[in-house]
């Protein structure tokens, strides 16, 4: 009632009296001494006891504490006096032992395992002791403590020599393993002898181990026939080829058919696991159609715990049978595998979604590898990867992560075909699980050089680069929102790998700044280093000399110079990792000044990292060509001396002093030497990537100005045609109007008639022979009109028409003579640019000089061709004047003779 009519208020005050009663409580004082002074007089020991009275004091008297302490502590009485400790204290333990608690039966079962893996220890003298000690609790009713017994019991067998194995142990097991005794000692005779059937030959496995095994694979309990069934394998292995093949091998195949699934598990593993040691004969008519019944899905031997055990060996089991099985059964066992990648997803199937299928599905990814090497990587795009796709995109967290963690193992194999997984690669980069990416960063490196590399195949498509970039980007920035810092720190540390694989531009327009990014605002130190290092290496194998400036300009402006000093412990940082990296003739010309500038910063901690920093500072100083910048450390370390006044940054800078002057004195000489070949190798590193940019311009220059110097080719050949087309259109219209006259004139001629005909006729017999002979003559030029003169009156006409022609063809023959000087100076200025890049270009000097030497040989050639041209040309009006003079005389000596 009392409860019913409480108030609200009046429970408030009630939980506040219970508060104050637990703070209470709480501030209550604690008693200095748990022990009252009776039970202290009981835990003193006298102090004038040795070690092993008082070991052997406190098991007879002593507290269960103190005892379980002197079982603990009896390796170290082993070692100090074996003797005493077996003759005194072991008694002891073992009556100890025989009504002890479990806390007890473990320390000496730990204890006991020691002592007989001890290499100190003379075990054939002690080990009947041990061994008696051990094989007595066996058998002891707590589960918990005989398994730990028997592990001793295993443990020791490596180490006990087999005389002592075949009398302390083998004649127990014979008894142990009939059926009157206990499951549990049935099962443990089952390890054992497992365990000792590789300690001996085979003559005694098969003589008197295999005999037992035997009884025990034809146990009653279920749980004897499969343990033993799984130490069958041991046995085999003691056994040899022929008698497995003879005696184990029935076992086994008889065991697969048994009734319980435990049972056939057992067996079909160890048939699988003996696959090297059967023969092919057995392998194709015992193990293939076993495994085929198997792998039926439609089999009743096929229940979950089976296909369970199947998935997780399935590439195994296929690449042992692989010599042994027909193109069809190879066939079926891919086709198997592809269902058991989907199994559990297919609405349809009647299968639920459950942990045993996730578990199914997460083996399959673990095997793709292996089914990679069975299907071959030829034939990877048509038969496995629809199943690799599915795996990605499994809807189950732990599925993707264990197709994750196998994801550069089948990129690995697939070699030059490994862009063909490129899609995969994204989707699992962009997962929206942090245990995914966890799992796909182990391997990233290996991964993205085997993706990115196509081998001897074409290059690498450039689309690829800005999506792989942009999802490992989407990556990044998932992890870096989370709180997973070590993941994080993992990331960056694997995307330094991006500078040797990704194009430098595509690096520094994107990721560069993402990582400057990190570095200022990120507030977990390990991710900002990481960041630093990655960066730094960014920078060192970037090839193009503006964006390496433009990344020290910004590291000097927002590091070095920031306004906040944890920016500028940040470049501290940075210049640790640069001088890993870089060569000292590059870290002392870029980083080694701004470092020593924070000597006046007004921040002691970022002195005080400067302080820390200075011996490596000055190990990057070669004497005599840094003796400035030997003068600049000195400076920075004499100020901090004389001017400091925190006290911690006083105390770094004076045992960074004393490091100093024992740098160059304590280093041995092969180390100094080994750092001096390491920065000769990193500057001709630097000079090489120098001399690939300067290459690079070149080329990219030489490419621009080849294809002007195209363009200019096609705009002459293209002047030259016109050219050449205009002239040949007009000549054929002189000819043209040449040959119209023609029928005009004959057709007069025609018309006259009578006796004026004749005489006409006559008279001008000698004119037409005579100009028949000029046009012959006239012919043999390159003209193209030549035609009889039938009409005397008309000679002067047709003499001015032709010197007219000539004179049109003299002036072609000089416009081709200008055009072949242009080209001519055209070579000449080919000529000086490739003595320009001559001397651009020391090591193509030889060859470009020949080069020259050719064109200007070809260019006095041409020169040559021209006045030759020139020549004709000038011979060729000399010949036509002299013809027509000839003509003239000639139509003048035949009017004269006419008149006459």
């Amino acid at each position: 009632m009392f409860v019913s009519k409480m108030t609200l208020n009046q429970s408030g005050l009630f939980g506040q009296v219970e508060d104050l009663q637990d703070s209470a409580f709480i501030e209550r004082p604690i008693r200095r001494s748990l022990k009252t002074a009776e039970e202290i007089d009981q835990l003193t020991v006298d102090e004038d006891l040795n070690d092993i009275e008082r070991a052997v004091y406190l098991l007879s008297l002593g507290q269960e504490v103190q005892r379980a302490s002197v079982i603990s502590n009896l390796p170290s009485l082993v070692r100090q006096n074996p003797a005493e400790t077996f003759r005194r204290v072991v008694p002891k333990v073992r009556e100890v032992l025989h009504l002890a608690g479990a806390e007890i039966q473990l320390a000496a079962a730990a204890s006991f395992l020691t002592i007989l893996q001890d290499d100190i220890v003379l075990i054939h003298t002690h080990t009947f002791s041990i061994l008696k000690t051990v094989l007595l609790n066996l058998n002891h009713r707590d589960a918990v403590v005989s398994n730990a017994w028997l592990e001793t019991l295993l443990s020791a067998i490596n180490a006990l020599p087999k005389e002592t194995i075949k009398q302390e142990v083998l004649n127990p097991l014979v008894y142990k393993s009939q059926l009157s005794q206990s499951v549990q000692a049935r099962l443990a005779s089952c390890r054992i002898l497992g365990k000792v059937a590789c300690k001996f030959d085979s003559h005694i496995v098969k003589k008197e181990l295999l005999p037992l095994a035997r009884s025990l694979c034809q146990d009653v309990e279920y749980e004897v026939r499969s343990c033993m069934c799984r130490q069958l394998e041991n046995v085999a292995r003691g056994l040899g080829t022929e008698d497995t093949k003879a005696e184990v091998l029935p076992e086994l195949v008889e065991l697969a058919a048994d009734e319980e699934s435990s049972v056939r598990l057992a067996a079909f593993d160890t048939i699988i696991n003996l696959i090297e040691i059967i023969d092919s004969d057995d392998r194709a008519h015992v193990l293939i159609p076993l495994v085929m019944l198997v792998c039926e899905p439609s089999s009743s031997s096929s229940d979950e715990v089976l296909v369970a055990s199947l998935s997780f060996q399935f590439g195994k089991l296929c690449n042992g049978l692989a010599a042994s099985l027909s193109d069809e059964q190879r066939g079926r066992l891919l086709q198997r595998f592809k269902a058991l990648c989907v199994i559990g997803l297919q609405p349809d199937s009647g299968h639920t979604e459950g942990g045993e299928y996730t578990l199914i599905r997460c083996n399959c990814c673990f095997n793709l590898p292996a089914m990679v090497v069975f299907a071959d990587s030829a034939h990877f795009l048509s038969e496995l990867y629809p199943s690799l796709s599915s795996l990605c995109r499994d809807p189950e967290v732990s599925v993707r992560r264990s197709a994750a963690a196998s994801f550069h193992q089948v990129v690995k194999l697939l070699g030059s075909n490994a862009h063909l997984v490129l899609k995969e690669l994204l989707v699992l980069l962009q997962d929206d699980s942090l245990e995914v990416l966890d799992a796909l960063m182990n391997h990233l490196q290996e991964t993205l050089e085997t993706v990115t590399s196509r081998g001897d195949g074409p290059p690498p498509d450039n689309k690829m680069f800005p999506e792989l970039l942009a999802a490992l980007l989407f990556a990044e920035q998932k992890v870096g929102s989370s709180l997973r810092w070590r993941l994080h720190e993992k990331l960056l540390q694997r995307y330094s790998c991006l500078a040797r694989l990704l194009p430098g531009d595509l690096l520094h327009q994107t990721f560069s700044q993402r990582i400057f990014i990190i570095l200022t605002t990120n507030k977990v130190l390990p991710v900002q280093k990481e960041a630093a290092r990655t960066l730094c290496t960014f920078l060192r194998y970037n090839r193009k000399q503006e964006q390496r400036q433009e990344t020290m300009d910004r590291l000097i402006q927002d590091l070095a110079q920031g306004r906040s000093y944890w920016n500028r412990l940040r470049f501290l940082d940075v210049c640790e990792m640069a001088s890993e990296l870089f060569s000292r003739k590059y870290f002392n010309k870029h980083f080694l000044l701004p470092a020593l500038e924070l000597v006046h910063d007004p921040v002691a901690n970022v002195r005080y990292k400067l302080c820390q920093l200075l011996p490596r500072l000055r190990s990057s100083i070669r004497l005599p060509a840094d003796k400035q910048l030997l003068q600049q450390l000195d400076f920075c370390v004499q100020k901090l001396l004389c001017k400091e006044k925190d006290k911690d940054v006083v105390a770094t800078i004076r045992k960074t002093v004393l490091e100093l002057d024992k740098l160059d004195i304590t280093e041995p000489y092969h180390k100094r030497q080994e750092r001096d070949l390491l920065d000769q190798k990193k500057e001709k590193e630097e000079t090489l990537l120098l001399e690939m940019e300067q290459l690079e311009r070149q080329q990219s220059e030489s490419k621009v100005s080849s294809e002007k110097l195209t363009e200019r080719k096609r705009k002459e050949l293209r002047k030259a045609k016109l050219s050449r087309s205009r002239s040949l259109s007009s000549q054929p219209t002189t000819s043209k109007s040449a040959n119209s006259d023609r029928p005009l004139k004959v057709k007069e001629s025609s018309g006259a008639s009578g006796p004026g005909k004749a005489s006409m006729l006559s008279s001008n017999d000698d004119s037409l022979r005579t100009a028949h002979f000029t046009m012959a003559t006239l012919s043999s030029t390159p003209s193209t009109s030549s035609m009889p003169v039938l009409i005397r009156s008309n000679t002067t006409s047709l003499l001015d028409r032709t010197s007219g022609t000539l004179d049109h063809r003299t002036t072609t023959t000089l416009d081709r003579t200008g055009t072949l000087n242009h080209r001519t100076s055209t070579l000449e200025h080919r000529t000086g640019t490739l003595e320009h890049r001559t001397g651009t270009l020391e090591h193509r000097s030889g060859t470009l000089e020949h080069r020259t030497g050719t064109l200007e040989h070809r260019t006095g050639t041409l020169e040559q061709r021209s006045k030759t041209i020139d020549h004709r040309s000038s011979g060729m009006k000399d010949s036509q004047s002299r013809k027509l003079s000839i003509n003239r005389k000639s139509n003048s000596f035949s009017a004269q003779s006419g008149r006459e």
